[in-house]
């Protein structure tokens, strides 16, 4: 049994969770909590820069972070199923995990900014460059929202968690720009049942 250390907001963490459930390897994994804030947390041995998600293997192989992941994950599925095999399928497929990812990593920078900084130290300017970053990437993603395959690729998958993590932690105020958007997750959710099932609440 495979130990998947996370917390349940952490988008990368549910991306893992989704990729799993969606190569039907979620019941050869048991989900352990991580605290990245506590110096006791064994996380820092399993995963020396002190992040979430690792994946745990039956021999003690600790792997990290959600992109290793996922790959490990397909790989132990027999491969192609959300990596594509294709040239052209396969670096869309990464493309849009690595401008998904961007989008995660800016909107964690901003989470971040007010969580462990006081309010009077803040950098409005910083954050409005993380929010820029955002808005130009969901822009580009209304204009052509990717189709959802069969079997929804690692582009896809980290597509959800991104907009999912925009309902978590900014209030959903994301809906009102994208309506196309808005129906690709919904029709995401609908195909992956896994999606509801992973959700954190504010």
């Amino acid at each position: 049994m495979m130990i998947l250390r996370s917390s349940l907001p952490s988008p990368y963490g549910r991306k893992v969770k989704l990729a799993a459930a969606i190569l039907g390897l979620d019941g050869d994994i048991t989900m352990e909590p991580g605290d990245t804030n506590n110096p006791a947390d064994s996380l820092r041995v399993q995963n020396p820069l002190g992040k979430i998600p690792i994946l745990i293997l039956e021999d003690g192989t600790t792997l990290f972070d959600s992109r290793v992941i996922l790959e490990y994950l397909d790989h132990r599925a027999g491969g192609g199923r959300i990596i594509p095999r294709e040239e052209k399928a396969r670096f869309a497929a990464l493309r849009l995990q690595a401008l998904c990812d961007g989008i995660l990593d800016a909107s964690l920078l901003r989470v971040y900014e007010g969580r462990f900084r006081a309010e009077d130290r803040r950098d409005q300017k910083w954050l409005d460059y993380q929010a820029e970053k955002v808005t130009r990437a969901l822009n580009s993603l209304e204009g052509a929202p990717p189709a959802i395959a069969a079997t929804p690729d690692i582009g896809q998958i980290t597509l959800a968690c991104a907009l999912g993590y925009q309902d978590l932690r900014f209030e959903g105020k994301w809906r009102e720009r994208y309506p196309r958007l808005v129906a690709w997750l919904d029709d995401f959710a609908s195909r992956v049942p896994a999606f509801a099932k992973t959700k954190a609440e504010p």
